[in-house]
């Protein structure tokens, strides 16, 4: 079995690294290999329908073009849900001296926002659309989180966004540099959730890096466990099964995970529907598990 994830240190390869833990201490048939992506989202959606990987993390906004073919989808992909695996905010850090207080305003600013192909860059694409800034109105730089932040602290950029916490990358950034998180202005973040239902609001809790002072609510993202149409059933089910009953453990072996049992309480009230994120409906497989589980009706 084949787990795609995304680059060294990220979001996506910490937990997938516990995923597998938790797989193999729940007896799915290994050998359970967990591989990297460069393009995270869109590479792991590509894979899955060329067979190459057998499950898949994606950031929920891309599951959707995915199915449809959309760009920079080149054809449409059977993706089918199998379990949300967190709500993770999604931030713009400045050094702590900036002038900068708000996202609003990173006009006319040069600003990171993730590999020209990966889900960061989509994200910042959809938070400034929804505010209304064009990307022709600041200078956009397209790196990875550890150039990005490297960047940062040269002074060779003005702001960077940045991935959910805790990674590592985020971790080894704020213990050696003193950063700032942007909050949005009075009526910000809910023009961002209102032009795109897939995130949701997600708090960063005081004290969780440095520079946090206060809560702080930004737009999460959800990150979803993905696999094709035709993967079988029986072993869909039994994935979904280690996961709902792993969950204190994944808990556990890394922080994202925190709460991830909130994620399928929605399906006791508004059916599978409240997991079928952008069109992409749950996989027969986990609709038997969480039916067998009692978590759907």
């Amino acid at each position: 079995m084949k787990i795609g994830t995304a680059e060294p240190n990220s979001t996506f390869l910490t937990q997938g690294l516990a995923l597998a833990t938790v797989l193999e201490a729940a007896g799915i048939p290994g050998p359970i290999e967990v591989t990297e992506a460069r393009s995270a989202s869109i590479e792991n959606a590509e894979s899955l329908a060329a067979g190459q990987i057998d499950y898949g993390f994606m950031a929920a906004n891309w599951i959707g073009r995915a199915l449809r073919g959309e760009k920079p989808f080149t054809a449409p992909t059977e993706l089918r849900m199998v379990a949300p695996m967190n709500l993770g905010p999604m931030f713009f850090i400045v050094p702590t001296g900036s002038d900068i207080r708000m996202v609003e305003d990173l006009r006319g600013k040069r600003v990171s926002v993730g590999p020209a192909t990966s889900g960061t860059a989509q994200h910042a694409h959809c938070i400034f659309g929804a505010l209304g800034i064009g990307f022709d109105t600041f200078t956009p730089s397209y790196m990875d989180f550890a150039s990005g932040g490297e960047a940062l602290r040269r002074g060779e950029i003005d702001a960077q966004l940045q991935c959910p916490i805790p990674n590592r990358t985020m971790d080894a950034l704020d213990a050696s540099f003193d950063l700032r998180v942007l909050d949005f202005a009075p009526g910000g973040l809910e023009k961002v959730l209102a032009a795109h239902p897939v995130y949701g609001c997600a708090t960063m809790r005081k004290g969780q890096l440095r520079g946090l002072t206060t809560d702080s609510r930004q737009p999460g993202v959800r990150n979803v466990l993905v696999t094709h149409a035709r993967q079988p059933a029986a072993e869909v089910e039994a994935v979904v099964r280690a996961i709902v009953g792993g969950a204190a453990e994944l808990e556990r072996l890394n922080a994202l995970f925190t709460g991830m049992g909130e994620l399928w309480q929605p399906l006791r009230t508004e059916g599978a529907a409240a997991l079928s994120f952008e069109g992409v409906s749950l996989h027969e497989g986990a609709l038997a598990a969480y039916r067998g589980l009692g978590l759907l009706a």
